[in-house]
């Protein structure tokens, strides 16, 4: 049912904006002198410069006194429409059901198992909120975790392979550093064991003695592995791999056989794996294939014809051309060199990823700009029939879901679109059945055939046609106000995907798009490699163009079009601002990466060398520099009007430092002509992932989403 329409809100409390002192600071770079007026915001130990950001924030919360009703009125619509107390699908694990459940009134989620039947109990059991679940054990109460702090984020939940011991972290700052801990699941008692200063986490040697994590270096970046057995002290940890290229994250997992152990380093261009037997957790990790600097590659492992064999994702230079789509070839454990190739290059598909049972494989990739999942029967003579998952939609995601065990009769996947809630499905192996074993409920009159999704396709200038998701009510009359949602880095695509809060906007005549802009990778490798390093400007133009393609197409109008992206898509968010202001009525930017240039200058930062292979290296290369300043949102700030402005940062944000959004909001205010509001709202306590816990959460979309209303003139 629609919204009723919102009574006329005051207009905003008139209060003077902050005005940021200027403190000249030069840079030189390639002969190229820099004054930086507003560097000193950096220092977040000063507190002229808390006294600043709070002064924002007082200045941020006068000028939306008046949206307070209708932040309430959204906020009490989530709240309203979703099921506080629920249950999670049960998934199986040796001898137990999994699952989470949530309770009304509470922040965060409560982890819990319960037994299985017997050996041949694959149907999840049907448990239910309202009735007591026999047996049922609460593994982690996060609540209880959270209690007196502001922040709080779960970095590992890892339960050992015999089902006994649990390995968890947490994080109560917002820094990305965790304290890992871990609990006897027999007796509920905490181990003396305590490990702090870890990267999120954990993975356990099939001993369950041995237990694998990370830690991260000056820069945030995950770069050792270390290994820790249970009642000995942190100090006597072993170090089993470090990655002294600072270009290169580390990570470590298993093998859902728990044949292998598994260290992964990689760059944004390169990768490199390291094996261990996992029956042997003391021995050597040993390379599979050495690395090659610009060849990616994954190993699998999987049993074929009796034989261990890995299979490998890579994109290495096959019959004389690179393979940019990659390719799936298979090699014996012992001599991963030795490769027969499975599935060749099409230009068409991207695949993404492999995943091995004892009897199937299940293929990952991208075509026409969606995802889609694949089952692969293994046989005794080897590989089986391929059978793609159809669904009857025009825009779907669908991707695996939680299957640990490595023999299994049923396989746990999920789907969903953009007016589809989310869906659990069991795929029944032998008979190809899909049982439907929960679909995200929605609570109050939400009937998703009041809705409509479509796909546009915007002309960019160089003749590349770039794909537009349009999600909207039925029956609303166009032009309409249209909340326009961008990304576009780090190859990352922006699927189809359900979104109880989004209803609050649809349901008062809003449309939602999503602008599958180059830099992403919805349309393959290359659509991703168009859109980097001196090529990014093809992000903001795509951008651009598919705004100009909507109000050309008369589905809005710039009066009552948002722009709205966060992080990476933040710096989309301000190199749009600069590029096309006449074409929104506001821009709504998340811990916005707009002063892109001074971060990545500077080496000392949290991540900056890892993200020269996305951008760049302006340090060394003079092109680089020039291309990024000539698009760099803050080194870009003009005398002219700009579109209303909402940027949103956190503190204790370690990949978009606040400092970034400060500058640009203090230079914005400095220079932007116009009337137009520039609001900075700077969350005290939190991350780059924003405030924690759903309710808080609910609480700043509302407060966005109102702002996003009120600026399209959709209320």
């Amino acid at each position: 049912m629609a919204v009723e329409p919102e009574t006329e809100s005051p207009a905003p409390t008139e209060v003077a904006p902050p005005v940021a002192k200027k403190v000249p600071t030069e840079r030189v770079h390639h002969g190229d002198v820099v004054v930086d007026e507003y560097e000193w915001l950096r220092d977040k130990d000063d507190a002229e410069v808390v006294a600043y950001l709070e002064a924002e924030n007082a200045y941020t919360e006068a000028q939306t006194e008046h949206l307070k009703p209708l932040q309430d009125k959204v906020f009490n619509e989530i709240k309203a429409r979703t099921k506080e107390t629920d249950l999670s699908v049960p998934t199986r694990m040796g001898e137990f059901w999994y699952y989470t459940r949530s309770f009304e009134g509470k922040q965060y989620a409560v982890s819990c198992r319960c037994p299985i039947d017997g050996p041949e109990d694959w149907n999840p059991p049907e448990l239910s909120v309202d009735v007591d679940i026999p047996a049922e054990q609460v593994l982690l109460d996060s609540n209880e975790l959270a209690e007196g702090h502001d922040f709080f984020a779960l970095g590992a939940f890892s339960v050992s392979h015999d089902g006994t011991l649990l390995a968890y972290s947490v994080d109560v700052l917002g820094d990305e550093r965790y304290t890992m801990r871990f609990k006897d699941l027999r007796t509920g008692e905490l181990l003396p064991d305590e490990i702090p200063g870890t990267a999120p986490g954990a993975t356990w040697a099939i001993d369950h003695r041995h237990v694998f994590y990370l830690t991260v270096d000056e820069s945030w970046r995950p770069d050792t592995v270390w290994r820790h057995e249970l009642g000995t002290p942190r100090s006597s940890d072993a170090q089993v791999f470090h990655e002294p290229d600072e270009r290169y994250w580390v990570g470590i997992g298993s093998t859902r056989s728990e044949k292998y152990l598994m260290i992964w380093v990689g760059s944004k261009i390169t990768s490199e794996g390291w094996m261990l037997e996992s029956a042997y957790p003391e021995g050597e990790f040993r390379v599979i294939l050495p690395r090659r600097e610009g060849v990616e590659y994954s190993a699998e492992h999987a049993v074929v014809g009796g034989e261990d064999r890995f299979l490998i994702l890579h994109n290495d230079i096959v019959e004389g051309v690179k393979a940019e789509n990659f390719v799936l070839a298979d090699a014996p454990v012992d001599n991963p060199s030795d490769m027969r190739m499975l599935i060749g290059h099409r230009d068409d598909v991207r695949l993404e990823d492999v995943d091995a049972f004892s009897n199937h494989l299940v293929l990952s990739y991208r075509r026409e700009a969606l995802p889609r999942l694949a089952i692969w029967p293994l046989t005794e003579s080897g590989y089986g029939e391929r059978r793609e998952l159809s669904f009857d939609l025009e825009l779907f995601s669908v991707g695996g879901g939680a299957n640990p065990e490595w023999v299994q009769p049923t396989l746990r996947f999920g789907m969903g679109s953009f007016i589809t809630p989310s869906r659990v499905y069991d795929y029944v192996l032998e008979t190809g059945e899909m049982l439907l074993r929960k679909e995200q409920p929605v609570l109050g009159e939400f009937d998703e055939s009041d809705y409509e999704q479509h796909r546009h396709w915007a002309r960019a200038a160089d003749g590349t046609q770039i794909p537009i998701s349009i999600v909207k009510r039925k029956g609303i009359t166009a032009p309409a106000p249209l909340l326009l949602y961008g990304y576009g880095s780090y190859e990352a695509s922006t699927d189809p995907a359900f979104s109880v809060a989004r209803l609050s906007l649809l349901d008062r005549g809003m449309i939602f798009a999503v602008a599958h802009v180059r830099g992403g990778g919805e349309m393959g490798r290359l659509w991703y490699e168009n859109g980097k390093t001196l090529t990014k400007k093809n992000t903001f133009t795509d951008f651009v163009d598919c705004a100009r393609h909507l109000v050309d197409a008369g589905v809005t109008t710039p009066e009552h079009m948002v722009a709205d992206g966060g992080s990476a898509g933040g710096l989309l968010m301000g190199a749009v601002a600069n590029l096309a202001p006449e074409l929104f009525a506001g821009i709504d930017a998340n811990v916005p990466f707009v002063d892109p240039l001074t971060s990545i200058l500077d080496p000392s930062l949290p991540l900056t060398v890892i993200e020269w292979d996305e951008w760049g290296n302006p340090l060394a290369d003079k092109e680089v520099y020039e291309y990024m300043k000539s698009y760099s949102p803050y080194e870009n700030v003009e005398a002219k009007d700009y579109p209303a402005i909402l940027a949103i940062t956190s503190i204790n944000d370690t990949r978009v430092l606040y400092v970034e959004p400060a500058k640009w909001v203090a230079r914005l205010r400095a220079h932007k002509t116009g009337d137009s509001q520039l609001l900075l709202k700077t969350e005290m306590s939190a991350g780059h992932g924003g405030v924690s816990g759903r309710y808080a959460k609910w609480k700043e979309v509302a407060f966005e989403f109102a702002w996003i209303l009120d600026t399209a003139g959709a209320v």
